[in-house]
């Protein structure tokens, strides 16, 4: 970066980064921007990349970056990591603590934190580390009058309970890692009122920790947090020394020319259904808007069986089955931190694929349901990630199933789907403009020419 009175700043695009989001972080126009070649201002931009970015004033001072993106989400690191043996050397308070879930009975509290840590693509390391940050229950005895349905000190009733303040943490982190992508954070409000602006050079990762914090922390406790020498990194460091040999600027989640790989709708073809929703939370992840709703054609409103088949969109590895949710993952390694990956939620648990089928495309996975969290009719939720990142369902890697590419809406749940000209709505009262088909081959024009001809009849 520059001088204080400079007006130009070399900055490097890092994963995720469209011309469109680096401006909205430096409060810049696109224009502000110069680099060696035309790039669509929506794209992908490579990692590394370098760009002159010409501002008046000086760039906000930087508390510095604290962690690699792959450290907060649930990225290829993970592979080489097991909670379960970690908590369990650690003898901590949480080695022994078990809590009641409805889902699963009496549950060790290590059990709990990799349920969030991979229904939410949060690394589970963070997640002990924050865990330790404030109660010390992982490597020492449960802190005196602390509540142990409040390990986190996170000061609301309804989020008691380790998988309510765990999931607490992990929407936190996940609204300010994601809306860093999506160059909608520059402004931390701390407790006391005071303002910090983040500077445009972060990485997503430390702008999750920072707005975790601002959540999380009075003023005092956060500058205290965000100290790189004395705060929560050291602590971080001090439970995972191989974590301080990690390079800051290493390992990049998104590739040089990422492409999602050939996917189909969801359902059989020429089978009509309905898109529901347009891109949303893929799970409790507000900021992360990674998933579409299909539901299947039906004379009746509400949660009721259905004997429709969810498909395979592309072939994959079944890696979890459990809890209503599927995980598909698509290169087949038994991992879903790495390379592609499909959640399906709202699968009914009759005839659900089992963990450890390999299907191929067009596959059967089971049936749409509102069974697996909040929902009024039966329909089925497809997201995506990529090394452990939620990927936007509309944004600049849009989801693209049978040629329908996924735009974003005014606000999240609306939406449309795009084909050659022709548009479908997001609609959950599925109106006709809400229905679409998958069709086979060069059929796909005069089928929908047929449909678009009842509509109007």
């Amino acid at each position: 970066m520059s001088d204080e009175d400079e007006q130009s700043w070399v900055y490097e695009a890092q994963s995720g980064d469209t011309l469109e989001v680096i401006a909205n972080r430096f409060q810049v126009r696109v224009s502000d921007i110069d680099l060696n070649s035309q790039v669509p201002i929506d794209s992908l931009l490579d990692p590394g990349l370098e760009l002159i970015i010409r501002r008046s004033g000086p760039v906000p001072a930087s508390f510095g970056r604290l962690l690699l993106d792959s450290e907060v989400v649930y990225s290829p690191s993970v592979a080489d990591f097991i909670p379960q043996d970690y908590v369990r050397s650690a003898s901590g308070f949480l080695s022994s603590y078990q809590e009641y879930m409805r889902s699963t009975g009496s549950t060790p509290a290590v059990d709990i934190i990799t349920r969030v840590a991979l229904e939410n693509s949060i690394h589970p390391r963070l997640l002990l580390a924050l865990l330790e940050f404030q109660c010390s229950c992982v490597s020492g005895p449960l802190e005196e009058g602390l509540d142990e349905k409040n390990l986190m000190r996170i000061q609301d009733p309804s989020r008691r309970g380790l998988y309510r303040q765990l999931g607490w943490t992990a929407n936190q982190l996940s609204l300010g890692y994601y809306g860093w992508r999506q160059g909608l954070l520059h402004d931390l409000v701390l407790s006391d009122g005071s303002v910090i602006t983040l500077s445009p050079d972060l990485n997503a990762g430390s702008a999750a920790l920072a707005y975790l914090f601002s959540r999380l922390l009075d003023s005092d406790r956060w500058y205290q947090a965000m100290d790189s020498e004395q705060g929560f990194l050291a602590l971080y460091w001090d439970l995972f020394p191989d974590a301080r040999k990690l390079d800051l600027k290493g390992e990049e989640l998104y590739p040089p020319g990422l492409s999602q790989p050939d996917m189909i709708l969801p359902f059989e073809v020429n089978e009509e259904w309905s898109f529901t929703s347009g891109p949303h939370q893929a799970w409790e992840t507000e900021a992360a808007l990674a998933a579409l709703d299909f539901a299947p054609a039906s004379e009746r409103f509400g949660c009721l069986p259905s004997s429709a088949w969810v498909l395979a969109a592309a072939d994959g590895l079944v890696v979890r089955s459990e809890h209503n949710a599927l995980v598909l993952d698509l290169d087949g390694d038994g991992f879903e931190g790495t390379g592609w990956a499909l959640l399906y939620m709202h699968v009914a648990e009759y005839q659900r694929a089992a963990e450890g089928t390999f299907l191929k495309r067009g596959d059967h996975i089971g049936h749409p349901s509102c069974e697996g969290g909040p929902a009024d009719g039966t329909h089925v939720h497809i997201a995506r990630k990529f090394n452990g990142e939620w990927i936007a369902a509309g944004g600049p890697l849009p989801f693209l199933m049978s040629g329908w590419t996924a735009s974003d809406g005014y606000k999240p749940y609306e939406g449309s789907l795009v084909r050659e000209g022709y548009i479908v709505q997001a609609n959950s009262l599925s109106p006709a403009n809400s229905f679409i088909f998958r069709t086979e081959g060069d059929f796909w024009r005069e089928a929908r020419i047929s449909r678009e001809m009842w509509w109007e009849e």
